[in-house]
């Protein structure tokens, strides 16, 4: 029997780069287009249009939307996982909700000055917890908001995909461990607030985190976060690791047959997809002024693993379709049909799977 080549089986095992046709010719034109709108049209929007203009962004526009941008981020990081990996997570929101914890306590630091945090002094502690030492630095929150989640992931997945626990088991494993979590933060003795989380945030680097000049800056970076993390993805998955990444997820037994290891590269994609869960949480928190337990809900890691199933899994842009469609029907729902907005959702969510297999952006078709 012929022996066949090690670089044709590997290309006939994985599936080609990301190929969004949104995207395919002139991406980097189009794409460059569209950051330099947003980046001019937010700013003249939000600071320079008077309130009357029927241009005008308001606060409460600012807020949503950079929102809705920091749940792209998260469907784009779960989406790197499961569309290209083959491993569907039913836990990043705890990543994303680490995160979220790790720059509020900066964000408690600047409120409360000198002190103490509100909910430390009603506790009667007299000192921070040795894990709050230096967060009133913003690099060092920064560092955190990359390490924690991070650390959890490495950690977690060395041992999961070293047993090669997958499928249906790795997803309840993941479940239960945010659940876990949730119930440790909801404890008024782990330092975090308890069930009122962090709230009360005041500035941010020194800037008042309610104004409109402020709101403008964090849209901004969720924008840049979400453009930098789909491009990184890009080029990761288009690249011999992503034809590997795919290989493991289509034929792991043949892939190590190969003589690759999967675990490796498993762990890399795992670990990057919850750093960037983690920064998405970072500018999420500032956006919509608290953190609690509420959002390591394992409801809230179903709707991102919705989000991706509606825009189109094994896709990148279709993730970012998914979070910002079904986030921006949730808002209009709510404000337009009030009384019947969870029928609206749920019917999103049923018919959506059934008549769009690949998802929205297989009306688009892809290669």
């Amino acid at each position: 029997m012929a022996a066949v080549p090690m670089n044709e089986t590997l290309a006939s095992t994985g599936t080609q780069a990301p190929d969004e046709p949104l995207l395919k010719r002139n991406w980097a034109i189009g794409l460059g287009l569209l950051c330099l709108a947003v980046f001019v049209l937010v700013p003249v929007g939000a600071l320079v249009l008077p309130a009357g203009h029927a241009l005008h962004l308001s606060d409460y526009a600012l807020t949503l939307t950079g929102k809705i941008l920091c749940y792209a981020v998260a469907a784009l990081a779960l989406g790197l996982v499961w569309g290209y990996c083959g491993i569907l997570s039913l836990g990043h929101a705890l990543f994303f909700a680490l995160g979220g914890y790790a720059f509020g306590m900066y964000l408690m630091r600047e409120a409360s000055g000198n002190g103490l945090p509100p909910f430390m002094t009603f506790l009667s502690w007299t000192e921070l917890p040795w894990y709050w030492w230096g967060t009133s630095s913003f690099l060092w929150a920064m560092v955190l908001v990359v390490l924690v989640p991070g650390l959890l992931a490495l950690v977690f997945g060395y041992f999961t995909f070293r047993s090669r626990v997958k499928g249906v088991y790795l997803s309840i494993i993941t479940q239960a461990l945010t659940f876990a979590a949730m119930l440790l933060f909801f404890r008024n003795e782990t330092g975090f607030g308890g069930n009122n989380g962090f709230t009360g945030f005041t500035t941010i680097l020194g800037y008042p985190i309610a104004s409109s000049t402020t709101r403008v800056a964090l849209l901004l970076a969720s924008f840049s976060l979400l453009v930098i993390a789909f491009l990184a993805c890009r080029a990761l998955v288009g690249s011999r690791y992503g034809q590997v990444l795919t290989a493991i997820r289509d034929a792991e037994t043949r892939t190590m047959f190969l003589g690759y290891r999967p675990l490796g590269y498993k762990l890399f994609a795992w670990t990057l997809s919850a750093v960037l869960c983690g920064l998405a949480g970072a500018l999420y928190v500032p956006q919509v002024g608290i953190i609690n337990p509420s959002e390591m809900a394992p409801v809230n890691s179903i709707e991102m693993a919705i989000w991706v199933a509606v825009g189109g899994r094994g896709t990148l842009l279709g993730p970012i379709i998914g979070a910002i469609g079904v986030n921006g029907a949730k808002t209009l729902f709510t404000t337009w049909f009030a009384q019947y907005w969870l029928f609206f959702l749920g019917a999103i969510f049923v018919l959506a799977p059934l008549l769009l297999p690949r998802g929205i952006i297989g009306l688009f078709g892809r290669k």
